[in-house]
């Protein structure tokens, strides 16, 4: 072992490298895995739970084949704040049940008939955009949770500024200028420096830390029930599209770290049947909805070490991590300021994703149906239009996603009948 530079997929990791590099992953998919829940306003302890939980089961329905960290995603959030806007998280808990469900169904779809199918559904023309709106449309959340955001009753507090600045500093130069080990941690250290300006400038106060010390060292996870509401799963359920494609992209690009094509062994059948069972069960205790996370992937990539036991050592330390009171209670003394300025730079590179998928998947925009995918999934998702049928109202990225389906399957067709004048 000592002499490999790669350690694969099914090596043992000696015990000496194992905690290390169990610790690394974890804190690899810390920062953002836990900020969801602080955004959706729950008990971080709970996702945790899930995301390791999540994480075991994927591996053991991939057959220990396939080296991926369940986190919390992303995709969910700009539906899912309108859901709890308007009905609550329980809502939106069922909702993501019945994404969970729907991943289920297509794992069963693409073990029939493959994936070309979601090219046409589709294409990059408008996944990029679809994907670029997620973070696009948070941008006046991330600036409305770190108070950048004045009113006449609530004026902007010079110390969250100064508390924002600090974080946002560290996570932007972190990214550039970190090395090695802190390479892949930059969002974690981002916090941490927040936290302690936040100390230092009294947002946090000494009774406020005093008090979540005190904590009862053990503690439950504060599990609740969802409700399943028609509306909220409609509106939510779009979400299930962006999903199979980030998971696609990240078994692609795993296959390439680890040399190895994933898409057939153990097969993308499996992989996302995983994420769709983990989504579920998060649903059902009320978790957030997990995802393969490129943060750990990132990890594989520069360490080259590969070893799903490592993988399911972070997923346990996130387990027991969710049962310690003390750092779940100091989990939720973290300001908005520092949450708010981790955000303006993940909701940035979440709309530079999209990008890429456009980029990544060499969009030629001299094709009329190209920029006009493009442009109009663009002006529907920022527009504000809304439209409503029956008792919902499908408006920003959800709309989006649902009228580039509907001009993509539109093109299909009249390729298929030779009506198109680019093709």
């Amino acid at each position: 072992m000592e002499n490999q530079k790669i350690i694969q997929v099914e090596d043992r990791v000696p015990l000496s490298l194992f905690a290390p590099l169990s610790i690394q992953h974890m804190f690899a998919m810390f920062g953002a895995s836990v900020l969801v829940p602080f955004l959706f306003n729950i008990n971080p302890s709970v996702v945790l739970l899930m995301n390791g939980i999540g994480t075991l089961l994927f591996i053991f329905i991939t057959k220990g084949k396939a080296p991926a960290y369940l986190g919390s995603s992303f995709a969910f959030l700009s539906p899912t704040f309108i859901v709890i806007a308007q009905w609550g998280y329980a809502d939106a808990l069922g909702g993501f049940i019945a994404v969970g469900f729907g991943l289920c169904i297509l794992s069963l779809i693409v073990y029939k008939f493959g994936i070309k199918w979601i090219d046409i559904v589709l294409p990059a023309a408008a996944m990029g955009p679809v994907v670029a709106l997620i973070g696009l449309e948070l941008a006046g959340t991330a600036a409305n949770t770190a108070g950048l955001l004045s009113s006449d009753t609530t004026p902007i507090d010079s110390n969250n500024v100064i508390v924002f600045v600090v974080t946002l500093a560290f996570a932007v130069f972190g990214n550039v200028l970190f090395r090695k080990f802190f390479a892949v941690i930059p969002v974690l250290i981002a916090i941490i420096a927040g936290y302690i300006t936040a100390v230092i400038t009294d947002v946090i106060t000494p009774e406020t830390l005093s008090k979540a010390v005190h904590t009862d060292f053990f503690v439950m996870p504060n599990f609740q029930l969802p409700h399943f509401n028609l509306q909220a799963i409609i509106m939510i359920l779009p979400v299930i599209l962006v999903l199979a494609s980030e998971h696609i992209g990240h078994q692609i690009v795993t296959s390439k770290i680890v040399d190895r094509d994933l898409l057939k062994d153990p097969g993308l059948h499996r992989s996302i049947l995983a994420d769709g069972i983990s989504t579920m069960l998060s649903g059902f205790v009320g978790s957030v909805p997990t995802t393969t996370y490129g943060e750990n992937i990132g990890v594989m990539a520069m360490t080259k070490v590969y070893s799903v036991r490592v993988i399911g050592g972070a997923a346990i330390l996130s387990i027991i991590s969710a049962f310690v009171g003390p750092l779940s209670a100091l989990i939720q003394t973290i300001p908005g300021a520092v949450i708010g300025g981790i955000s303006f730079l993940l909701y940035g590179m979440i709309g530079a994703s999209g990008i890429r998928v456009m980029v990544d998947g060499q969009v030629d925009y001299s094709k009329s149906r190209n920029l006009t995918l493009t442009s109009v999934v663009f002006v529907t998702g920022l527009s504000g239009v809304a439209v409503q049928i029956g008792e919902v109202t499908l408006r920003g990225m959800v709309l989006a996603c649902i009228v580039g389906m509907i001009l993509s399957l539109l093109f299909f067709i009249f390729d298929k009948l030779n009506w198109t004048n680019d093709k």
